[in-house]
């Protein structure tokens, strides 16, 4: 796997759209690659940010969260949500590299990604390509944050290897690999989390990944969110001291 940071001008809010940055900076897309973007980069070229000036954080978390906890309830005084079924510090919101303004996350990054995907196809004549839009969380017991993948398209999000034998012959019952969200890790490694200006990863070499000609399907990601009673870890999220936010019917 070959993973190449594209290094841009400082986005800031009112500049270029995410297209014209594209036209800019990306000159290659081979076929069998995958493009990743940052989420603050895909927020900021679309007009999702907000003045810090006289503005409550607290209160834009609310709007943007389906739960949330207050900040006097945690260690040191952080601000868990779920927001878009998605366990995530402040609602995904971010004042670092934004100008003066939070960044909220995009406001529909699967309609983003799958345009972005339609473009490269055009704009480079490929029929496989594949494009992730990524963030950063932590991890519980973890010092430090990886990424995650907030939307794809252009190939399966998860390898599945239920029914396949191990390497001594016994079946695997429940593996299955998410491969958007791999990506979506080592894209964040390579663009770094600091003033490195590279919110854009070209990802070659991918023999793990599946292209698809086309997006998502509605139930395709569907099934790749889990509710609280379902998932793995839900002891722990059932019995935290949630809020209800501004988006909690979405949820």
């Amino acid at each position: 796997m070959i993973a190449t940071p594209i290094k841009t001008e400082a986005v800031t809010p009112g500049g270029k759209s995410l297209l014209e940055l594209l036209d800019k900076y990306l000159d290659e897309m081979p076929e069998s690659s995958v493009l990743a973007i940052t989420s603050k980069v895909v927020s900021i070229c679309e007009g999702r940010t907000v003045p810090i000036d006289g503005l409550d954080e607290m209160d834009l978390i609310k709007q943007e969260s389906q739960l949330f906890i207050d900040p006097k309830d945690t260690s040191y005084g952080s601000r868990p949500t779920i927001t878009r079924n998605t366990l995530a510090s402040s609602a995904g919101i971010d004042k670092s590299n934004g100008s003066g303004h939070y960044i909220l996350w995009p406001a529909d990054p699967q309609t983003t990604a799958n345009g972005v995907r339609a473009y490269l196809k055009k704009r480079f004549g490929l029929k496989k390509v594949g494009v992730v839009i990524t963030d950063s969380t932590s991890i519980p017991f973890r010092l430090g944050t990886t990424g995650i993948v907030l939307a794809f398209s252009g190939f399966s999000a998860i390898n599945s290897y239920i029914g396949s034998p191990d390497i001594f012959g016994r079946p695997f019952e429940v593996s299955r690999a998410n491969a958007a969200n791999g990506l979506a890790g080592i894209a964040v490694t390579v663009m770094g989390e600091g003033a490195e200006q590279t919110p854009l990863v070209l990802m070659q070499d991918l023999q793990f990944v599946s292209f698809m000609d086309r997006d998502p399907t509605q139930d395709e990601l569907n099934n790749l969110k889990l509710k609280i009673d379902s998932d793995l870890y839900s002891i722990f999220w059932k019995n935290a001291p949630w809020q209800k936010g501004d988006q909690f019917n979405s949820y």
